[in-house]
């Protein structure tokens, strides 16, 4: 029974294209060469897809931390327009 590289290195449209023909060239050697290169190629896929994982993840929080600055600076600007208005209600008082 012959088992293909696509047991882990599954081939897929998040991949780079790169990789992917890597994978399907490696798909096309003969059994032990594909055997033997089967570890490593895993190894590549699954850190890229990581890698992937990660970038997605850093890309979320910084939309995020976006979105949290610019309700800080709004509440921030409230804060002072409340301020400055009672500031100048004490100073009419004076």
């Amino acid at each position: 029974m012959q088992k293909s590289i696509r047991h882990a290195a599954v081939v897929n449209e998040d991949m780079p294209n790169e990789l992917r023909e890597l994978v399907r060239a490696i798909e096309s050697l003969p059994a032990e060469h594909r055997d033997a290169m089967r570890p490593s190629v895993d190894r590549v896929v699954e850190c890229s897809t990581r890698r992937r994982r990660i970038l997605n993840l850093v890309q979320e929080a910084l939309s995020q931390l976006r979105l949290d600055m610019k309700y800080l600076i709004f509440d921030l600007e409230a804060t002072r327009r409340e301020r400055d208005g009672l500031q100048a209600q004490i100073d009419e008082m004076k």
